[in-house]
């Protein structure tokens, strides 16, 4: 990216972004700031770095089926989730690290403070990472398709199916948290983390697309998943 383009402003369309304090999505009663943002300079070690091209990967970092293996596969529909990394003019972000994690095919996450009914998959730990190339992409994550589960957002309410990803972009002010949902998932649109978006096009960028010329044939299914950084200023008092 050239240096005019790091430097070039662009507007954030508040209409695209969801806001933060939706009361039908709860936790952002007590999430949400009581009072105006205060904008803080940026450093030089907020702006650069780190840098991942020495990372050393493990053999099974990307590949979740094999990565907690104690004797057998992890139950559930196997599928995998690949595409690219580019911020908001294009350009592609290398080299940068892209985490993910998720609930097994149950909808259980390995974590001690999920208590769901669904049994914890002995093969199954539910965390993944991978750099992307030259050219943006993150090749492929192998995996299980994660079940959906009950949250206590409200009496009956589920969540869709979804992968948990991290970017940590071109510098550590460019990180972003996201989810992936799956095409087609009739839990989209119920989902009142989902809901507190208004634009249906913005959802839409949130929901991994079947990409079968990315299938493993008699194996996995693909779902491509491409992710938009902003670049810098991008948090929400980027225009004080």
């Amino acid at each position: 990216m050239s240096e005019l383009d790091t430097r070039r402003f662009v507007a954030r369309d508040r209409n695209w972004q969801p806001k933060g304090y939706t009361p039908d999505y709860k936790t952002t009663i007590a999430r949400s700031p009581s009072q105006a943002l205060v904008s803080i300079p940026q450093s030089l070690s907020e702006t650069t770095g780190p840098d991942f091209t020495h990372l050393k990967m493990g053999k099974y970092d990307n590949d979740l089926l094999l990565n907690f293996n104690h004797g057998g596969l992890p139950v559930g529909e196997r599928v995998i989730m690949c595409g690219r990394v580019i911020d908001q003019y294009g350009n592609p972000v290398p080299h940068t690290l892209v985490e993910m994690w998720q609930a097994n095919a149950g909808g259980r996450y390995r974590h001690k403070n999920d208590s769901y009914l669904a049994p914890l998959d002995p093969n199954f730990g539910g965390v993944g990472r991978t750099l992307t190339d030259a050219n943006g992409y993150y090749y492929y994550f192998r995996t299980i398709k994660p079940g959906p589960y009950p949250w206590r957002n409200g009496p009956n309410e589920w969540r869709p199916s979804h992968i948990h990803v991290s970017i940590s972009g071109p510098s550590i002010s460019t990180k972003l948290i996201t989810q992936m949902y799956f095409e087609g998932d009739p839990l989209i649109p119920k989902c009142p983390i989902v809901r507190t978006i208004a634009n249906p096009d913005a959802v839409e960028t949130l929901i991994g697309r079947l990409d079968l010329s990315s299938n493993v044939p008699m194996d996995c299914l693909a779902y491509r998943f491409n992710i938009v950084l902003r670049g810098q200023r991008q948090t929400r008092f980027e225009n004080q």
